[in-house]
């Protein structure tokens, strides 16, 4: 028995939605938000990520994506049963399927696990189609079958089982359905449909990661410059620049410079301090050398 599946359910008031899913539609968190309140008051909404619809892992249990564009809303979220009830998409929550006011609404759902799938179409409130099972066993079907479902029915779609097999795979027909109902592919192929994934079981957002960028090149030779005390900071280098962004070989020439002229300072500063003490010794000599005479 099927009790749980995800859902597409497309609440549409325009007559070609493809003219707008064409056009790649951005999402509004704000709409989402609106939704979920309408649909539960109690929700505790979390935003889990914006993402293209058809380029995403599916929504799990208390989650829904959610599109708002012009003239169409689109929300995937995961359905199950109720009172140990088969899965019926004719007693979908009336609830979720009234959610937002619309001309048309078109609901199609799937359990992969079980190979069961299914797609309904209300107009005006009215159930027009509806249809779902898997391929041993027949659970909906309601309507006359429309022009896009033909070629499944007379088994031009898929091999042939025999028996009481169904001549084409449940899933390969509400796919169908959804396709020449918005008509774009609603997979990795079609246009990109922005949505906002929401939790609403109490999760906490997620974390963004707040660490600092990488530092350039440019940045880093800077910073190694004011460390060995080069820079416009040090009087013995005001002619010092700072390196514009160059290619690396510029860039390796500036490290080369500053690493000869900080062993060039080095050297120097050896040197100072050798005929320091060679002074200091001298001195002392001198005045030994008195201290024996006297």
């Amino acid at each position: 028995m099927v009790d749980r599946a995800v859902l597409n359910i497309w609440y549409v008031n325009i007559d070609n939605p493809a003219s707008i899913l064409e056009t790649e539609p951005k999402a509004d968190r704000g709409y989402g938000r609106k939704f979920l309140a309408q649909l539960n008051p109690l929700f505790p909404v979390t935003p889990i990520g914006q993402f293209p619809l058809n380029r995403s892992a599916q929504a799990d249990d208390h989650e829904f994506y959610i599109g708002g564009y012009p003239g169409i809303t689109v929300v995937q979220t995961v359905i199950h049963s109720e009172d140990d009830k088969p899965l019926l998409l004719e007693e979908l929550n009336p609830r979720l399927r009234q959610a937002v006011p619309a001309v048309d609404v078109y609901a199609c759902a799937f359990d992969e696990k079980e190979g069961w799938a299914g797609f309904a179409h209300w107009h005006r409130g009215e159930l027009k189609r509806v249809f779902s099972g898997t391929r041993f066993e027949l659970m909906e079907d309601t309507g006359l079958p429309l022009a896009f479902e033909n070629p499944y029915w007379a088994g031009e779609k898929a091999e042939q089982l025999g028996g009481i097999a169904l001549p084409f795979t449940p899933r390969d027909l509400m796919e169908e359905a959804q396709r020449n109902w918005m008509g774009v592919r609603i997979d990795s192929e079609g246009p990109d449909l922005q949505v906002v994934g929401y939790a609403v079981d109490g999760r906490p957002e997620p974390k963004v990661d707040t660490a600092p960028p990488p530092k350039s090149v440019k940045q880093l030779t800077s910073d190694a410059a004011f460390k060995l005390g080069l820079g416009p900071s040090n009087a013995d280098y005001d002619d010092y620049e700072s390196p514009e962004d160059e290619p690396t070989t510029a860039t390796s020439e500036t490290l080369q410079h500053a690493l000869e002229t900080t062993t060039s300072f080095a050297r120097k500063a050896t040197s100072q301090a050798g005929s320091f003490l060679r002074n200091a010794t001298d001195k002392a000599r001198d005045f030994i050398s008195k201290k024996r005479r006297d």
